[in-house]
This record gives structure tokens, C-alpha cells and sequence, in this order.
């Protein structure tokens, strides 16, 4: 059993990817609320990644960074302030994280860190500036450190398109904005958070030991298909 850490776990993309791998693994979930269905193979840490002191660790394998934003607005209203919070929840506390348990990564079993991106990086998207330039960082962080911690440490990143989750709820609060952004995927769908878990486990998994310092667009066919 492996020991992974995972950050944002009681929600969305995060907590489906605690539920994969709560049986087989020891998992020690860190966020603000605990995950709703407890487990024998879960701990829990109540922390606010940004302004609190993280948890000590013994032992860490794997290290799953999941917080992060949407925030659509027009340049023109966008705050200097929102373009700070976006980084800091995004970049800030996945270096922050990285840094706290790098020492225990070294001496991991296979050890591995994954991060999230988003399929606005590549593509150009109206409202998009503040999520795009912060997750451009995590990209941006997933290959220099994919290359400065190998070959001990494998770093990727998951750039999903919308999933069906508490934070891309206002994309999906009605039937006509559902159709719409089916309609705007090439594959006639978008996420669900079970899909993004399934390739998390991938990349984590030792079957994935010869990937490092990849970003992997889980996008349904948006980013590179023209139909």
C-alpha cells in the first residue's frame, strides 16, 4: 500500500480521487472540510493549505495537489486582488506543498507528484485571463521540476476540460448551458469526476514509471480536433 497525500480531497475532482484509491492505499486527505464517507484507510487533516502550517508526515509516496479556481470575468473587471488569489490557491500551495514533503517524496516508494492544469492554458477563451495564467504556472512548475527532481521523483499534471463538479457549477447551472458545452466538445460530452480519477491513478500508478513532466489534456476532444 502506498501512502498518498492528497490536497482538496473532500470535493469534487479530489474526493473522487480519494474514493479510487481509499481501498488499496493509505490515503491522508488535506483540506478544510473532511471528506463525507469515512474509511479505515483515510486520514483527515483539517488545514487551510495557503494560510496554515501543514500536517507532519511520516511517510509520503505520492503527493495529488487538487485545489483550484474558476474565475470568469472580463479583464476590465477583474481585480489585481483576484489574479493573486487565483495564483496563490493554484501555484503558491502546490510549491508550498511540494517543498513541506519533498524530503519524505525522496525516501517514497515510486514517488510521484500530480498537479492540475486546465485546457484554457492552450486554448484562447474569453474571461478566461486569471484561471489561464495561473495554471500556465502549474504547467510551467510540472516541467522544471519534472526535470530538476529526476530521476527520483516522476512530476505530471491533468489539464481536464469542464467536469461536472461544485466549481464549474455556474458553467452547468441550467439545460441550455449543458447543451451548449456538450455541444462545444467534439466527443458530445464533458467530464465527470470519475474519469480524471481514473487517469490519476494511471499516472501514479508504477505503470506509469516512464512518465514524468507530461500535462495531459483530459479534454474531450476540444483542444485538438476542429470538426
Amino acid at each position: 500500500m502506498k501512502n498518498i497525500i492528497v490536497v482538496g480531497g473532500s470535493k469534487g475532482i479530489g474526493q473522487a480521487i480519494v474514493n479510487s484509491l481509499v481501498e488499496n492505499n493509505n490515503v491522508i486527505n488535506i483540506s478544510r472540510t473532511a471528506p463525507l464517507q469515512p474509511h479505515a484507510n483515510l486520514t483527515h487533516y483539517t488545514c487551510d493549505v495557503l494560510t496554515e502550517n501543514l500536517p507532519e508526515i511520516d511517510a509520503v509516496d505520492t503527493l495529488i495537489y487538487c485545489p483550484g479556481s474558476i474565475n470568469l470575468k472580463p479583464i476590465s473587471r477583474l481585480k489585481l486582488e483576484e489574479f493573486r488569489e487565483d495564483f496563490e490557491i493554484n501555484v503558491v500551495g502546490a510549491v508550498k506543498t511540494i517543498q513541506k514533503y519533498l524530503p519524505k517524496l525522496k525516501n517514497g516508494n515510486q514517488p510521484s507528484v500530480l498537479l492540475f492544469s486546465t485546457v484554457a492554458t492552450k486554448l484562447g477563451m474569453p474571461f478566461h485571463a486569471s484561471v489561464a495564467a495561473a495554471k500556465s504556472g502549474v504547467e510551467g512548475i510540472t516541467k522544471s521540476l519534472g526535470a530538476e527532481l529526476a530521476p527520483t521523483i516522476r512530476v505530471n499534471a491533468i489539464a481536464p476540460t469542464v467536469t461536472d463538479t461544485d466549481l464549474a457549477s455556474k458553467l452547468l447551472r441550467n439545460e441550455r448551458m449543458i447543451e451548449n458545452i456538450t455541444e462545444r466538445h467534439p466527443l458530445k460530452k464533458f467530464l465527470k469526476p470519475n474519469e480524471v480519477a481514473d487517469l490519476a491513478s494511471f499516472l501514479i500508478s508504477d505503470k506509469a514509471a516512464s512518465i514524468s513532466g507530461q500535462i495531459f489534456e483530459l479534454d474531450c476532444g476540444i483542444v485538438n480536433f476542429k470538426l
